[in-house]
């Protein structure tokens, strides 16, 4: 007989010895009926004997007394010896039993230790072990419960998508052992798919725990059925997670579905619903902090609403970032900042900027804001470098009309002082105030006037530049005919 033939004869000894104490059950059982049959009849003779006015009946009714309680003795002594009797068969199948498990376990253990590699045997064969299993273990109990917001989100509310998973695992006992609730953010997919979902999550966590006898248990009558395969999955996506499902239960050495009442797992259900209720608050609070973003036409980038900036007039919107560095390359190019949306001819006010701009870039914006209120025929700058303050020719100062001046008639007419730093200057040469000298003959001794003027004109030379003779602003073509008109006309 080979090694197959002898492990099934060894489960049919493990079989014969579970019926025997079966057997032995069953003959207790009759031992208790019968004790109770004869407790029944003695305390029922008294009334079932009449009463009789003859005095020849009484020892007739007293010798049929006696009769009946030795054969209730006897009866008593015969169920006391079957007891005993069913308790010694008992517990001989009991250790038949138990012996009968030990031998097939050892065989299986050998069988096993026979097909390691004498390589592993050789490093791991004395660390080898396998217990002896003292009876079958009841199975731990799987509840899981699978819930989509839309399940409790009212028609006209805002679905945030989102799903939990709850499960609960309870030992032989009845003991709590494992409590899960998991998030699904984006949940796409019906009840069966959550459901699915859940009883997995409390697969996996049984198999981590060690667990190999489950039984799974679920109030929901669709997804019993597809577990039995009474009923098939119509979807693909059910379908591959019910394969997954499948899969992960034959990892178990018992795995059974149990389809129990709406009341046996509303405590699972009650931990879905709340966690599904907490999980709906925060998308909720998300969603409304999101509302209050805005998208930024320029940077495309979603930001705070406080971050964002009203241009004033056209009302366009954009982020203080932005707004900025449009405003700062306006300003380093000379000319005034307005709002930046396209056809948009809506100018930049100084008091609506100063939220978003630094300090330096507000006092540039000024001053800028102030070159384009005075015309361009009418500007004056300071040649001194320290000061270059702007000035129209009505602000500067004319030294003739102070008191203390000393200066001739001659120098009236061209001859001005800075409102800033209070120099003087030549409104015609654009320079410090050459005194003594006549302006003809200064240009004649001085035709730069400033160190940087020998570069400017080398510069226009080489880009083709031309200067305007009235107000000597460098003139570049980009495009267009050669007829320049003046920015001072």
């Amino acid at each position: 007989m080979d090694g197959g033939d002898d492990l099934a004869a060894l489960h049919e000894q493990v079989a014969l010895a579970f019926s025997a104490a079966i057997s032995a059950s069953d003959l207790d059982l009759a031992f208790q009926l019968q004790v109770a049959e004869a407790i029944q009849a003695s305390l029922g003779l008294p009334n079932a004997a009449a009463p009789s006015s003859s005095s020849q009946a009484a020892p007739e009714s007293s010798s049929d007394a006696t009769y009946a309680f030795a054969v209730q003795a006897a009866d008593l002594a015969r169920a006391e010896e079957d007891r005993r009797d069913a308790e010694a068969c008992r517990a001989a199948n009991a250790r038949a039993a138990a012996n009968a498990r030990v031998v097939a376990h050892d065989a299986l253990f050998a069988r096993d230790l026979a097909a390691i590699p004498e390589e592993q045997w050789d490093h791991d064969g004395d660390y080898f072990e396998r217990p002896v299993e003292s009876s079958p273990c009841p199975p731990f109990r799987v509840f899981s419960k699978g819930m989509a917001s839309r399940e409790v989100v009212a028609p006209r509310d805002r679905d945030p998508s989102v799903a939990v998973l709850a499960v609960a695992i309870y030992g032989p006992q009845g003991e709590e052992v494992l409590r899960i609730q998991k998030l699904v953010e984006r949940f796409v997919g019906g009840r069966m798919m959550v459901e699915l979902m859940a009883l997995m999550e409390g697969l996996d966590a049984a198999l981590g725990l060690g667990i190999r006898s489950v039984t799974m248990v679920t109030g929901y009558g669709p997804l019993y059925k597809h577990m039995l395969g009474i009923w098939r999955p119509s979807g693909k996506k059910v379908a591959d997670m019910m394969n997954q499902v499948l899969s992960v239960k034959r990892k178990f050495d018992q795995c059974e579905v149990s389809l129990v009442g709406a009341s046996q797992v509303s405590h699972v259900v009650k931990l879905a619903r709340d966690s599904l209720a907490a999980e709906i608050t925060k998308a909720r609070s998300a969603n409304a902090r999101e509302e209050k973003r805005e998208s930024c036409a320029i940077c495309l980038e979603d930001t705070d609403a406080t971050k964002i900036h009203a241009v004033e007039v056209c009302a366009h919107r954009f982020c203080f970032s932005c707004m900025k560095e449009h405003v700062k390359v306006k300003l380093l190019n000379g000319t005034l900042p307005g709002c930046p949306q396209e056809g948009c001819a809506t100018k930049l006010s100084v008091e609506g900027s100063r939220v978003f701009l630094s300090p330096r870039l507000v006092e540039i914006m000024v001053q800028r804001m102030r070159e384009g209120q005075i015309p361009p025929s009418q500007k004056v700058y300071c040649p001194y470098p320290r000061c270059s303050a702007l000035m129209s020719l009505g602000e500067v100062i004319h030294p003739m009309q102070e008191s203390s001046s000393r200066h001739t008639a001659a120098d009236a007419a061209t001859l001005r002082k800075c409102v800033k730093c209070r120099g003087s200057f030549c409104l015609s040469c654009k320079v410090p105030w050459h005194d003594g000298m006549g302006c003809f003959e200064y240009k004649m001794w001085y035709p730069l006037a400033h160190p940087g003027d020998a570069k400017l004109q080398n510069l226009a030379r080489q880009r083709l530049w031309r200067q305007c003779v009235k107000c000597k602003h460098m003139i570049e073509l980009a495009e267009g005919c050669y007829h320049m008109i003046c920015v001072r006309l």
